[in-house]
């Protein structure tokens, strides 16, 4: 991992900014309208998360990233380029690592990076020892050589001396990516690798190349509403000893609004959820396979409200069956 240079000044710093931008302000819910549920659920988020290890090294990861699909997309857009700045400094302040990006999810790599700089600078002017950042990314090319040029692109645009973990996304032209990230690791040009897919496609390729494959990581959706990976995929993973990192925990929200439509179980409140965003949230995170989920957000109040989940104590097996049975009905 490398270095992110931050501390309590530079981040309240950003915060009061943020605080001024009426999507930033308080705790909202999807609607826009702050309550004092929401509020509540983002208590408790300054607790250091709970980490799980990456099988393949020992190596503590918590278990709460943050993903930049569609969320860091966002231009040449100053005040959004600040408020996304805003989403980096809480979630580094909270002991976040793990940000996920893809040449795929448009200016989302350079937006990271500007999160970073802005970052590292603040931090280096006050003589702080920095936070660590866990770089997640992906390779996202057509087959060819074009690959290794990817790479350095995205790294340049992250400004990162090399990444911890490069992904084949959507498994797109795997065959010759991931022989190309496996001689990377090898040379010392990466930390590790791992493949990527969503919305539960193509998981009988991903199952043979996790089965063929000396990958680390394998990156999929899994939510409360689709729980396909619990068939064969995740239990794989714990044979072959494979992270997996969630996507679309929250299925871009519309999760959430199914579940908004129904009021939260009062026995949520056994597994201190306080909203169905840590109830869904602390579902896919307590799979015992699942090493972290990366809930994407363009609000500091739902990164808190994220990292929250990880400081608390995760559903049993019990509990896990009962949430979803209570909710099968409604997502």
């Amino acid at each position: 991992m490398i270095k992110f240079q931050l501390n309590r000044r530079n981040t309240l710093s950003l915060l009061a900014t943020a605080a001024s931008w009426p999507m930033l302000a308080g705790a909202q819910t999807a609607a826009g309208t702050t309550t004092a549920a929401t509020a509540a659920a983002t208590a408790g988020a300054t607790t250091q998360p709970a980490t799980r290890p990456i099988p393949s090294s020992g190596e503590a990861l918590p278990i709460v990233g943050l993903g930049s699909w569609i969320t860091f997309n966002v231009g040449n857009d100053a005040s959004a380029r600040a408020r996304c700045a805003a989403v980096m400094a809480a979630f580094f302040s909270g002991g976040g690592t793990l940000i996920d990006s893809s040449p795929m999810y448009g200016s989302s790599q350079d937006v990271i990076g500007q999160g970073l700089r802005i970052g590292h600078s603040r931090g280096e002017s006050q003589g702080q020892k920095p936070s660590s950042v866990f770089s997640a990314d992906k390779v996202w090319v057509a087959p060819g050589s074009r690959g290794p040029a990817q790479v350095e692109e995205s790294r340049r645009l992250w400004g990162v001396p090399r990444f911890d973990l490069l992904q084949v996304h959507n498994l797109l032209a795997w065959q010759d990516h991931l022989p190309m990230l496996l001689r990377m690791k090898a040379a010392g040009q990466l930390r590790y690798v791992g493949i990527s897919t969503s919305e539960g496609r193509r998981h009988d390729e991903i199952e043979q190349i996790m089965r063929s494959h000396a990958i680390d990581f394998v990156q999929l959706t899994y939510s409360l509403r689709d729980r396909r990976a619990e068939q064969r995929l995740l239990p794989l993973a714990q044979e072959r000893g494979i992270a997996v990192i969630v996507n679309r925990p929250f299925e871009q929200g519309s999760l959430l609004r199914s579940l908004a439509a129904h009021p939260l179980p009062g026995w949520a409140a056994e597994m201190q959820s306080r909203s169905w965003a840590q109830f869904a949230l602390a579902f896919a995170l307590s799979h015992p396979a699942v090493t972290c989920a990366i809930p994407a957000t363009t609000q500091v109040a739902h990164v808190r409200e994220n990292l929250a989940v990880a400081a608390r104590p995760l559903p049993d097996a019990q509990q896990r069956q009962r949430m979803a049975a209570a909710t099968q009905d409604w997502v």
